[in-house]
């Protein structure tokens, strides 16, 4: 158990699980299996450690959004989620479900992303081929909002996105002349993005973004 303890506070471990241990013939314990998690915020200095990760068995979209420091899930929902805070997130996906659509992803871009990984966000959630519209949900209390504007504005620009695009974020409406549909209110954002997302499902010609 001291061991243990000691490979807990030494490797920043979050989990360590021995789980089976048996007692052979010979009265020996041994251990069967173990598990055991690390805490991501320690990678600096457990360098060696978050080295070892094999990322062959990791969604490319995962690995990708950690390069960029982004907190990042993939689900298998239609509508694409941009938001800082897990909380938030959560919530942002829960209202999505609740007014009938299903998150495509999880994604927080935590409270100090810079422009670049605020555009870094889009490239995940637009690669999967089912997200039919994305609803970027932005707390200005932890984030800048004119960070997020711009890399908004250089994401659609530049991965050339053609489905909607919903914002409740009011910076957005005075910046490059970028057309986006800015909601003030979450709840009539959700409602408005399902609907979006209903048209993008049937529609014959896709619903091109205008710039």
């Amino acid at each position: 158990m001291i061991k243990l303890y000691s490979l807990f506070l030494k490797y920043d471990a979050t989990v360590i699980e021995i789980n089976s241990m048996v007692e052979d013939s010979d009265g020996a314990v041994l251990c069967m299996d173990a598990k055991i998690n690390f805490d991501s915020n320690s990678a600096y200095r457990q360098k060696k450690i978050f080295d070892l990760q094999d990322w062959t068995q990791e969604d490319e979209r995962n690995k990708d959004a950690a390069k960029a420091d982004l907190n990042y899930t993939g689900l298998d929902g239609s509508i694409g989620c941009l938001v800082n805070g897990a909380g938030l997130a959560m919530a942002t996906m829960d209202i999505i479900k609740l007014h009938g659509e299903t998150p495509a992803n999880f994604l927080d871009a935590g409270g100090g992303a810079t422009v670049h990984q605020v555009t870094e966000a889009f490239k995940p959630i637009t690669s999967a081929k089912k997200v039919l519209a994305i609803l970027v949900n932005i707390c200005g209390g932890i984030m800048h909002c004119d960070i997020t504007a711009k890399g908004i504005v250089t994401a659609v620009k530049g991965l050339e996105i053609k489905i909607p695009v919903v914002v409740q974020l009011q910076a957005l409406k005075a910046d490059s002349g970028l057309k986006i549909l800015a909601c003030d209110d979450l709840v009539e954002a959700a409602r408005v993005l399902v609907k979006l997302s209903e048209i993008q499902a049937h529609a014959d010609v896709k619903f091109q973004l205008p710039i």
